[in-house]
């Protein structure tokens, strides 16, 4: 094969690697715009304020999400990085409190069983009281749960979007790298003899 058949051969598919690339990173980066503007604009709408770093509330927390939540005192919560710290640290800290460190599928099940005992001896007071605290745990539970899984899904695809971001820039980099390359490829082609081989 002649040489400058190869060039031309190795530098049309690096020109169309190039290309490829950079078709990718433009589609990354949209990727990357979108996840961070849908996740800020969701999150917005909750109007959730960060909680206060001079607050009774913050400083009866503990060190380690003094520490995780001090970054965003009294901030509105609008990104990924403060919907995981708020809901681990914030949410998170205030649930372990709740029944005792149990969560809502192991308090269901109390709440229900004694329930159904309240209700068999309905003149047993401290059954009944039982029952409604346990009830009430349980609503507790299921709320911020639900609330804590909400935020740490925003995370994930904020997440997802600052990866979908790092690789767009690496895309680019890798486009323009093979642009380069190709075109010191067609350079080549001039300076070999018409007849070389490989």
């Amino acid at each position: 094969m002649k040489r400058r058949t190869f060039d031309r051969i190795v530098s049309f598919v690096g020109l169309g690697l190039s290309v490829f690339l950079f078709v990718a990173a433009a589609l990354l980066n949209w990727g990357a715009s979108f996840a961070d503007e849908s996740v800020a604009t969701q999150l917005s709408q909750q109007k959730i304020t960060m909680p206060d770093k001079d607050s009774a509330g913050f400083k009866a927390l503990s060190e380690e999400a003094q520490a995780a939540l001090a970054p965003f005192s009294n901030m509105p919560l609008t990104t990924g990085k403060q919907a995981q710290a708020y809901a681990d640290f914030y949410i998170g800290s205030h649930l372990k409190g709740i029944a005792g460190g149990k969560v809502y599928s192991e308090v269901s099940g109390m709440a229900l069983a004694a329930a159904a005992k309240s209700k068999a001896e309905p003149a047993n007071g401290a059954l009944a009281t039982e029952a409604a605290t346990l009830m009430g745990q349980r609503t507790t539970l299921f709320m911020g749960e639900t609330l804590r899984g909400l935020l740490l899904y925003s995370f994930a695809f904020w997440q997802i979007g600052q990866i979908a971001m790092y690789a767009a820039w690496a895309a680019a980099v890798g486009g323009a790298l093979m642009l380069f390359l190709s075109l010191l490829g067609f350079a080549h082609i001039r300076r070999v003899e018409a007849d070389a081989t490989i």
